[in-house]
Formats: structure tokens, sequence, C-alpha cells
């Protein structure tokens, strides 16, 4: 569980979205909404199947239901919008499992998590639109704190709303479930480490989308809650929507539950620490106006220029595939352009497809975490199938396979690192196992296991551009960049717009590093563990340790350190699997303090006597086996200490 805990957070787990301010006003009644009637949207035929209600419940009654049950979750909601109406809105399973209470589609609250970004990236373009924000500006103009420069360049809003700030990712803090700090003291206590220049490397960061949250709330000179309030949720009356924390006393009786599985117990309201990142509440209901308004170039929310400027594609470096807009990212399928973002908290998980273009919008939310990455599964295919059903492709040819494919897809053999990675604290170590492999299967195509199909096997990619590869029997797509004929990075489908993938440095490759690792703790346990097998076999048989002196005095030194080495490597894998659960806020402080002392001690001790042992050993003309055994600890202890300094577990500070 460890080893896949630790995988899940370095390949990008930390999707997680982030919080909302408190909200201390007394209960106010709020105006019952109805179940939006059968729509009179006029029926724009647009391939095998219109966009009716009667048509879409009928595909979401053969879709949802089965998909939730299949994956243990408990409920969800579904909500489809086309020209400025709602076609459908629908809940499936249940709100509260133990009361079996339904989902509402109008009135139940359910966590969207980072999808909830999209309202702060509104706020901050309303407040560009009046003249108060420059997106290329240094931000820190609109700060009263400082954000240091990285190699001299200062980051813009620009920067913060393409993720290219260049941060480091930050886990602790994320969420919890007692309290959380005002947003100011949260962005101040802990500034990540700028790991990238600005603007060169698309990296997700919820502490960028926090501080654009907190430029908000300072420019506009309001809270960002109350920003919010007034001038999104309020402008479209939005009644069943909050960014708030903790959750206002008269949506409670509102609020969806969350679980790990729909047949498990319901757990605890999240409180996510970066607010203005993703931890609003909102029914289907009313993320069904908020779609709606932004189909229509804005509404009352934008002008319509100021819209289309944040719908538009951003540089980026691989343009032939998604690409960030100015908050919300690409998703292209079937020649249709959508503008989107998911979300997801430990227990929601969402997503919002609006298609400026096409005039259309498509949301989902669930409240269980599921199995088996079921939340991930579902929300991929319920976008493409009602694309296909909807939004057809023209042209259905399959793709055609380049003659360059298996000279191409060589360059992307090897180890690749993502560029969403913690750079400057002991969960650094994360990505040792966290790099991503890509092969080549028995045809020559390249092998992703992070890119799989629905059901968990290889895709099948086809080159049909140069370093384009397509699935052939589906949409995703992987593209590289090259730079002088090498491939520097590539990223797919989804998240090529916030994250993407670069070699791994050769001093970091885990494809030497973990075996050498495993040959360091291997000699290091034998070594530790000849000593009690020594003491016994010498009672046993009344033989006597051959060593006197200072020889004696570095054999049980060297012993009693492989022992320390091994307390600290359990005492480190105690504490690297417990940062999936992203809620420290202080209660692991001092056994990582205990560890990282006793590490430190530890890696550079065994280091230092292996060698004192092997000058010994080699100056005394000892045995082969025990000259060979000394150059071997010798290695064993420099391979720990060197990947104890490489990823930062000597270090001080409980920090992550």
């Amino acid at each position: 569980m460890w080893k896949r805990s630790l995988t899940m957070l370095a390949a990008g787990l930390l999707g997680i979205a982030v919080g909302v301010p408190a909200f201390t006003q007394a209960p106010a009644p709020l105006t019952p909404v109805p179940q939006a009637p059968a729509a009179t949207v006029p029926a724009t035929p647009t391939g095998p199947a219109t966009l009716t209600k009667t048509d879409a419940d009928a595909w979401l009654d053969g879709f949802m239901p089965y998909a939730l049950a299949r994956g243990d979750v408990a409920g969800a909601v579904v909500v489809v919008v086309k020209d400025g109406q709602v076609v459908t809105q629908r809940g499936f399973g249940y709100a509260d499992v133990a009361r079996r209470s339904p989902v509402d589609p109008a009135t139940t609250l359910f966590r969207p998590g980072s999808t909830s970004k999209l309202y702060t990236w509104t706020a901050v373009m309303q407040l560009v639109e009046a003249g108060k924000l420059d997106l290329d500006a240094d931000v820190n103009k609109y700060l009263d704190f400082k954000i240091p420069p990285f190699e001299g360049k200062p980051i813009t809003l620009r920067n913060i709303m393409t993720h290219t700030a260049g941060f480091e990712e930050i886990i602790k803090g994320l969420i919890s479930f007692d309290k959380v700090a005002s947003l100011g003291d949260v962005l101040k206590h802990r500034i990540p480490e700028r790991i990238y220049a600005p603007g060169t490397t698309p990296a997700y960061s919820n502490y960028a989308t926090a501080l654009a949250g907190y430029i908000v709330e300072r420019v506009s000179g309001m809270r960002f809650d109350d920003y919010i309030d007034r001038n999104i949720f309020g402008r479209l009356g939005m009644q069943y929507a909050t960014f708030r924390q903790p959750l206002p006393a008269k949506l409670k009786p509102y609020m969806s539950q969350g679980y790990e599985a729909g047949s498990g117990d319901a757990k605890k309201y999240e409180l996510i620490g970066m607010a203005p990142a993703g931890s609003s509440a909102i029914s289907g209901g009313d993320m069904a106006k908020f779609m709606i308004a932004h189909l229509a170039n804005g509404g009352v929310l934008l002008k319509p220029e100021t819209a289309k400027q944040m719908y538009a594609p951003q540089h980026s470096d691989i343009p032939a595939i998604n690409t960030m807009a100015l908050g919300f990212y690409e998703q292209k399928i079937n020649g249709h352009r959508a503008v989107s973002h998911g979300g997801d908290t430990m227990y929601f998980h969402s997503d919002l497809w609006i298609f400026p273009e096409d005039n259309v919008g498509l949301y989902i939310s669930m409240n269980s975490d599921g199995k088996d990455g079921v939340t991930r599964v579902l929300r991929g295919r319920l976008f493409e199938e009602f694309a296909d059903r909807y939004l057809p492709a023209a042209n259905k040819a399959p793709p055609v396979e380049l003659p360059t494919a298996k000279e191409h897809a060589k360059l992307l053999v090897g180890n690749w690192t993502n560029s969403r990675r913690i750079e400057s604290s002991f969960a650094k170590i994360i990505g040792l196992l966290g790099d991503t492999k890509v092969g080549l299967d028995a045809d020559g195509r390249p092998v992703i296991p992070a890119l799989t199909s629905p059901g968990g096997s290889p895709r099948k990619l086809i080159e049909v551009e140069p370093f384009v590869w397509q699935d052939a029997y589906g949409h995703e797509r992987l593209a590289a960049q090259v730079v002088d004929g090498k491939v520097v990075r590539w990223s797919f489908g989804e998240v090529s717009p916030f994250m993407i993938w670069y070699r791994t440095p050769g001093a970091l490759d885990s494809a030497w590093l973990m075996p050498a690792l495993m040959f360091a703790i291997a000699v290091i346990f034998l070594t530790a563990l000849s000593w009690p097998v020594g003491w016994f076999t010498r009672r046993r048989y009344g033989a006597q340790l051959a060593l006197q002196g200072e020889r004696l005095r570095t054999y049980r030194a060297v012993r009693a350190f492989a022992w320390l080495v091994i307390a600290a490597l359990v005492g480190w894998l105690l504490v690297i699997s417990g940062l999936e659960n992203f809620e420290s806020h202080g209660s692991t402080d001092g056994l990582i303090l205990l560890v990282q002392i006793l590490g430190t001690l530890a890696f550079f001790g065994m280091f230092g006597l292996a060698i004192w042992n092997a000058w010994l050993t080699w100056k005394d003309k000892r045995g082969w086996f025990a000259r060979i055994w000394s150059v071997l600890l010798v290695l064993a202890g420099f391979f720990l200490l060197w990947a104890a300094l490489a990823f930062r577990l000597i270090s001080f500070g409980a920090e992550f």
C-alpha cells in the first residue's frame, strides 16, 4: 500500500482542489428550486442523436446507474445545458446513504474541487476588465508580501492562470477537518520554492490559484468569499452555492455526504487551506447557471470581449495537443473544442466542459472516491460518449500510422519526471517511485503506464503526425516536443495543458537508483543481522571473535549503525506513506523531525564507518570475503547517502 500511495502521489494524485472562507451569517430560508421541466430547446441535428431532454435522459439512464453501482459510488449529479437553457439536470444515487436521501440536482450541494477555480479566474477577469488588474504585471504590485523572482524574473497573473508560475507542489495543510487560517496567513506561512522560470513549464499549482484569489481580495477591498457571493453567485441567482468555510448553516441541510466508498461510512466535511483554489459547494442546478453565463459570452459576468479572451488558447511548446486558456483548459474532441476544468477533493470528484462554438455544456460531480480509480474513468467516458453521441466527428476514418512511427517511438523510451513535483522538502522522495517509464510494445509503439484504456489495458498509440500519437480505438492523444532531434518533453490528453513530463536527470533516474537502493538495503540488513546471528553462533559453539581494540569497536559500531539505518528507513516509510492523507497540520511534525535527525546520523555515520572499516579490513589483509563485504558496505553506504541527499531526506523542517 505504501508503494501505491507514493506512486499515486508522484503521478499527480495532487489534483486536489482547495477551499473557502467561513460564513457566519444567520441561517436564512432559501427559495425552493424545482426540477427543471422538460427542455424546449430546439433540437439541432448534430449526428445520429439530437440533444433533447428525452434523448439525454435515456442515455444517462443507461450510463450512470450501473457505472455508479459498479464503482461503489454513492451518488452523482449530471447537468447538460444548450442554447441558454437546461436540457436536463439529473440526480443519481444518494446524497446520504444512511438516510436514503436521494440526490436532488437542483438543491443537493456537491464539492466541485478544483472546478471551483473557474470562479476565481472569472473574478480575476472581472477586475482585469475593470482596469484594476494587469495580466502581465508583476504580481508583487498587488500583494502585501513578496514573491521572490526566479533568475530575476517575476511572475504575472497570466503565468498563474496558465499554471506556468513555476512553483513546486506543496501538500501540507491542503485539506483538514478542524479549522483553517485566513487566506493571507496561509499564503504567507509558506511560499513554495520556484523551480521553473515563469512562463516556461506548465506545472499545476493550487498555491498560485490561491494567490490569485488573495489578489482579488486585496484589489477589490472585499473578502474573497464576499466578492464571489456578490459578483458571481449573486449576479446569477445562485442560492445553492458558497465558497465559505465552514459550510453556512442555511446550506447544511442540502449538503451531500462524502464517502471513500458508497458502501462505507460518511466522512467529515473537508476544509481546504488554500480556499480560492477550489473548495466551493454547489448544486447541479446552480452550476448550470454558471455554465450558461459563460456560454453566453460571459453573460452578466463578463463582457463578450473579456470572455473570448478568457477562452482563447495560450502559448504552448506542444501545440498539437490541448493547451491552457486563461484559467480554463482545452479539451478537443471530434473536431470540437471545449474549455473545461476538473476537480477532486478526497471524497468528491467533478468535471465541467463547455463548448463555446456549439453552445453546449456538461457537468458531473460524484460524492465518493469509489474503487479502482472509477471516478476518473467514469468522467472521461461520460465526456467522450457525450461528444460521440451529440457532437460526432465529421470524418470517422481510422487513423493512419506514419512510416516514422517506430523510429520516433524509440526517442520516447526511458524514465520521465512529472513537472508537477515537490523539490524543497523530504517529500521529494515521492519522485523516486513516481518516475514514468516509457517502453515499447511488441509492435514498437510507445507504452506508458499512466496512459491506459478505461479497462486498464495499454493503449495502442498510432503516430498520426510527426511526434503526435493517437489511440487507435479512442480519443486519447500524446505529443512530444523535439529539440535538436531529441524528445525533451511530452504530455497527453486532459493533463497536457497544465502538466508535462521531462526526461529524468541521470543522477536521479530510478532505472539505476532503485536497484542500487535495493542492493544497499540488502547489504545493510545482512550486516545488521550478522551481529545477533554471529553472537548466537559464537555462543553456541564457544568461539571467540578474532578482533580486539579499535577493530572490535569498529565492528560493533558498523553493525550498530546498520540497525540505526534500518530504523531511519522504517521511520521514513511511515512518514511518506502517510502523506496521501493531505491533512497534516503538525500532528506528525515531531515524528518527521525525529526521523530527520536519526536519518542524518545514520546515513552519514554508516558511510563514514564503512570507509573506515574497509581501510582496516584491507590493511589487515583479512580473508577475501571480509574484504569483498567491506567494499560492498562502502557502496551501500554511498548509495543510501546519495539518495538521502538528493531527495532531501537529510534536511530539517516539517513542511512538505
